[in-house]
């Protein structure tokens, strides 16, 4: 089946001329309308784009220009910006909004030739573990369509899951291309802080924020980030760095790795079997050649409080330009402007986006700041610090990436704390921006678990290299869920 094959695949089955561009993109876009109403992966499938997309990849491979993703069908997570696209972050605020311009990512994407077949599902305005809080319907895992796909990427998980689409970009504040990657059987990365841009893609957490990848393998990933990370000087987040072509050390040995395991990360939070899995992997890439080193982290129980905090306050200023007047959702027939203000609000906004900007605001507060904010601050310099030693003595760090596999829908969605600590493994390498990465690594009850490596500073090779290893010698990355080849 071609739905089944992977980006690599596709690309070199492109490049040999074993189908077009017309043909690859018109079967994904035919699984899209067959499927995915039992997963409502995406919110705009742009068929006629991509087609014409399609036909242009053809002519450019037909000229002799072709890149490795001339014609290679993906999807965005609908919170990049897409000219003449409707981008709405999941949300009703953004319902009818049509950017007049291109996301760097997507235009990064268009320049290579790469075909769009639409914008995926997300939990609003990235804010969200389980993709449960988008105004356009919740997400279902294609492992089982009770179960959440993980947020707030959840809709570019799925759809990859489901072979509705090779590869995804994603975003991660706080483990949000990680989580759905391990609860949905994927490899998902999240870059460096400030490895890709955020020009065009619209801002949840501001010092968080990470365009990043969801694909079945690491070399997917790795040909992904190829494309998506890229020095742009109209974002000021964006280092000036060489990128590197993270396809040439995939293949590199793994002997002499050191890979620390933080005390932390095997703790009474961590389900038993998946504690056992995930060891059971990491022994993996020991058999491989590398050295295992226990380490600690001990500011990490603390990254859960301290972005609860960081991250509704950057949310309240970022959601403050929403007010009904210049852009997105305004209510009817406002009585005065306090009126206008509080409505659109009020009704554009969701239950999780409104929780998280009213906590935000209280932190801000004058009488609170130094109390919340500045502390919190403060406690992520430490969790960095943490970070800064471990990798005095390892090269990467590696542990779980979730508590426990996918859960039932609704049974988290009533105690907000409950669901925050789905975070609990990955909050502190966005508190730090390093680098970090999931990989399949095991089963439970039927369902795909995940292994997260953790790198140092702009040293994503460095997992991607690891990944793929690791995908050498094991099988969890092929196995797909029933009923996607229906």
């Amino acid at each position: 089946m071609i739905h089944n094959k992977t980006i690599s695949e596709l690309s070199r089955g492109l490049a040999a001329g074993e189908y077009s561009s017309v043909e690859l993109t018109t079967h994904f876009l035919k699984r899209i309308e067959n499927l995915d109403s039992n997963y409502n992966s995406y919110i705009t499938v742009t068929a006629e784009q991509a087609l014409n997309e399609a036909q242009a990849a053809d002519a450019r491979r037909a000229a002799g220009n072709a890149t490795p993703w001339t014609g290679v069908p993906f999807a965005h997570k609908d919170i990049f910006c897409t000219q003449g696209v409707r981008t709405t972050c999941g949300s009703r605020m953004l319902e009818n909004f049509i950017p007049p311009y291109d996301s760097t990512v997507a235009a990064n994407f268009k320049q290579h030739g790469a075909v769009c077949l639409g914008k995926t599902n997300m939990d609003e305005f990235a804010m969200g573990s389980s993709n449960e809080t988008s105004y356009y319907g919740r997400v279902t895992n294609p492992w089982g369509t009770d179960l959440v796909p993980g947020g707030s990427s959840g809709g570019s998980a799925a759809a990859v899951a489901a072979r509705l689409a090779p590869g995804a970009t994603a975003t991660d504040t706080g483990g949000s291309i990680r989580q759905p990657a391990a609860l949905c059987g994927l490899t998902g990365i999240k870059p460096t802080y400030g490895r890709v841009s955020r020009l065009g893609m619209i801002a949840f957490a501001s010092s968080l924020d990470q365009g990043g990848t969801l694909t079945r393998t690491a070399e997917d990933s790795a040909m992904m980030l190829n494309v998506m990370a890229s020095y742009d000087p109209k974002d000021s987040t964006c280092i000036d760095r060489d990128v590197p072509d993270y396809t040439a050390t995939l293949n590199q040995s793994l002997k002499g790795l050191k890979i620390g395991l933080p005390a932390e990360f095997f703790s009474e939070h961590l389900d038993p079997e998946m504690q056992t899995q995930v060891q059971n992997a990491i022994r993996e890439l020991e058999k491989l050649g590398a050295t295992l080193k226990e380490i600690r982290l001990p500011h990490s129980h603390l990254s859960v409080p301290a972005y609860y905090v960081i991250a509704p306050a950057e949310c309240s200023a970022n959601l403050s330009r929403f007010d009904g007047v210049r852009y997105g959702y305004r209510c009817d027939n406002p009585q005065d402007l306090q009126d206008l203000y509080l409505r659109s609000r009020s009704e554009g906004f969701g239950d999780e986006v409104k929780r998280r900007i009213l906590i935000g605001t209280y932190a801000l507060s004058a009488g609170y700041y130094d109390a919340y904010y500045r502390k919190a601050q403060q406690v992520r310099r430490l969790i960095k610090q943490d970070f800064d030693n471990a990798f005095g003595e390892v090269d990467i760090i590696a542990g779980p990436t979730s508590p426990s596999p996918a859960f039932a829908f609704g049974s988290k969605g009533n105690d907000p704390v409950k669901m925050y600590l789905e975070d609990i493994f990955t909050i502190s390498t966005n508190l730090a921006g390093l680098p970090g990465m999931s990989v399949p690594a095991g089963m439970i009850g039927g369902l795909p678990i995940g292994m997260q490596l953790i790198g140092n500073y702009f040293d994503e090779a460095r997992l991607l290299n690891a990944g793929h290893q690791f995908q050498q010698v094991t099988d969890w990355h092929t196995k797909a869920p029933s009923g996607i080849d229906a």
